[in-house]
């Protein structure tokens, strides 16, 4: 009850208005399609190259912004909606307004991390999937897979 914004915890504030994922990416993290973030992480590992090095950190810099310029979008969105319930003035036609803008907005930035995990597919050898899957501890087949994201 004493949080600014009732509907998000202070970590979700955090996590939005710096552009994490939030477990957005979920889908293609399961089905063995890598992220840019985890990639640089493992880049020894699955011998990125330079070139490809490069790739990955300009999709991680255009997920990066684009994920916390919606983010601050989602927190300003949850934020008049808490202020109008606290101040009295929510009424249908605002609900409606305002939770169809979050959830287009949040619809918006799983869209952000997912087509990161598509653009750094294409970037990555079949090899390097396959490396990035048995390091993140996926099994080899779909839908078998052990880690929890």
């Amino acid at each position: 009850q004493a949080r600014a914004i009732k509907a998000l915890s202070p970590e979700q504030v955090t996590d939005l208005l710096e552009g994490k994922g939030m477990g957005a990416s979920l889908p293609a993290e399961l089905n063995g399609v890598p992220g840019p973030l985890h990639v640089l992480q493992l880049e020894a590992r699955l011998n990125v190259t330079p070139e490809q090095r490069l790739q990955l950190e300009r999709i991680t810099a255009d997920m990066k912004t684009r994920a916390q310029r919606l983010g601050d979008d989602i927190v300003a969105a949850e934020g008049s909606l808490d202020a109008a319930f606290k101040s009295g003035t929510a009424d249908e036609a605002f609900i409606r307004t305002t939770t169809v803008r979050i959830a287009e907005l949040q619809g918006q930035l799983r869209a952000v991390h997912l087509i990161a995990h598509l653009k750094t597919r294409q970037v990555l050898s079949d090899q390097q999937v396959v490396a990035y899957n048995e390091a993140r501890g996926y099994a080899a087949q779909p839908g078998a897979h052990k880690h929890a994201h």
